[in-house]
């Protein structure tokens, strides 16, 4: 337990040097729309024109291959700045916030030069960007596309918002065929990307009739792990639109399961969410909010308007704020992935306005770019989030980001006292999920092996 303290001690350390960081340079910046600022774009450093000029935004980057970072070429005095392809690399807010990050850069560095185990810091902004030391090159895939969205990473996820009990509703009547019953599809899938070990959901087709999208776990929620969520994934291809919208039933179901498995024990016992896919809703339903939701109002409600129309829009709008949620409207599938982040900026807000900045352990993955001689690094995330402290802004409850860092599981299992042990002791990690993080007689059979943590939990035995 002393060890495990001390490690939780040295990494909340550092990071409460880049939190401390990142909100002071927020409260000291005044958003500047109109600002202009170049700054190093991680995809388009050292990248020229055809004439031999750097192309905007794609400065000289000094780039020096690191025995410590696998010989990756690196800039350990800088961070560089990787912005989603689907976003605007110069639009106002995404400006703004990569200048005033831009102070983060020293305590990187002074993070790095206190503890040379270090390995990748980080800020994920809620804007989208990521900031990443040191610095380094991120290359696109054969279509020039960077998928990748640090609000989408579960390090992001659990450090900004608490674990959540959520029931999906997917409007699946007539009206909703075609492209709308795609987006929705769409839609659905990049919320189980924002879910994590522990959180727990399920997945209700409505029209005339309740139609759960597995079957065998009517009534009841399950854990978002990995596999739950690809099984779901699955049975979402099933769906098929027709006969009529039964909004009521639906929302009379969802509100009893949350109830009936609150009441077990079991789920996340905090945040609770019923998540609205349609397009349009006939009433406001209030009925049943004043019977099931008020006026406590612990069910949160978000509603996601499917195609260009706003015909029904006003009742939706009514029943997100009505029930301390959030309205959005969907109307092509290139607005899917931004539109569902915006649930995760509300769920925030309590921890925004507690200022409750807790330290997470994720799960822990393999980082093929740092492979060892054995060809596997297993890594776990540690991330915290970052508010603002603007008065304008503080009673809001706006998330700022989270800072992260990537902590090796040899460097934890280091700090162990071995002389504890004994002759035939040994330490193995598990996590509050029950999964095994690290134990000597664990071989990884495949290169993707992924073991879930949450929580950094070592328990040593003695034998």
């Amino acid at each position: 337990n002393l060890t495990c303290r001390t490690i939780v001690l040295i990494v909340f350390s550092f990071f409460q040097r880049l939190v401390e960081a990142a909100e002071d340079a927020h409260l000291k910046h005044e958003f500047d729309a109109d600002l202009q600022y170049e700054y190093f774009n991680a995809v388009l450093i050292n990248e020229r024109d055809e004439e031999g000029n750097f192309l905007e935004l794609g400065k000289e980057f000094i780039l020096v291959p690191n025995d410590h970072f696998n010989n990756l070429p690196v800039n350990i005095s800088l961070s560089d700045v990787q912005v989603p392809t689907n976003m605007y690399n110069k639009d106002p807010a995404i400006v703004n916030g990569v200048f005033w990050s831009e102070s983060l850069n020293k305590v990187f560095v002074d993070n790095f030069d206190r503890d040379p185990s270090l390995i990748w810091q980080y800020f994920g902004s809620a804007k989208g960007f990521f900031r990443q030391y040191p610095g380094i090159k991120w290359e696109p895939d054969e279509n020039g596309v960077i998928a990748f969205d640090c609000r989408n990473r579960k390090w992001y996820i659990q450090a900004a918002t608490s674990p959540k009990d959520v029931v999906i509703l997917v409007d699946v009547s007539g009206s909703m065929k075609g492209l709308r019953l795609t987006i929705a599809k769409q839609t659905v899938s990049s919320i189980l990307d924002t879910l994590g070990d522990d959180d727990f959901f399920n997945i209700i087709a409505y029209n005339e009739e309740l139609h759960y999208v597995e079957p065998c776990l009517n009534g009841t929620l399950v854990q978002a792990d990995r596999a739950n969520k690809e099984h779901f994934r699955e049975h979402l291809n099933k769906l098929f639109a027709k006969g009529i919208g039964m909004l009521d039933i639906a929302l009379n179901e969802a509100f009893n399961i949350l109830s009936d498995f609150n009441h077990t024990g079991q789920g996340s016992i905090c945040s609770q969410a019923i998540m609205l896919i349609t397009d349009g809703a006939v009433d406001t339903y209030d009925t049943i909010f004043a019977k099931y939701n008020w006026p406590d109002r612990k069910v949160r409600m978000f509603t996601y308007l499917i195609g260009r129309e706003a015909a029904f829009a006003d009742n939706l709008k009514w029943m997100a704020c009505a029930n301390k949620g959030f309205f959005t409207q969907i109307s092509t599938l290139a607005d899917v992935q931004e539109n569902v982040m915006e649930y995760l900026h509300v769920l925030s807000r309590p921890k925004v306005i507690d200022q409750e900045h807790d330290v997470v352990w994720t799960e822990a993955y393999i980082d093929s770019t740092l492979a060892d001689d054995q060809g596997l690094v297993l890594m776990t995330t540690v991330a915290m989030p970052v508010f603002s402290k603007q008065n304008e802004t503080r009673s809001k409850g706006i998330l700022l980001g989270v800072v992260g860092t990537d902590v090796p599981v040899k460097e934890l299992l280091k700090a162990i006292p071995k002389y504890k042990l004994g002759i035939h002791g040994y330490a193995f990690a598990i996590t509050n999920n029950g999964y095994i993080l690290t134990h000597p007689e664990l071989r990884p059979l495949v290169r993707k092996l992924f073991v879930h943590l949450f929580y950094a939990f070592i328990v040593i035995i003695f034998t």
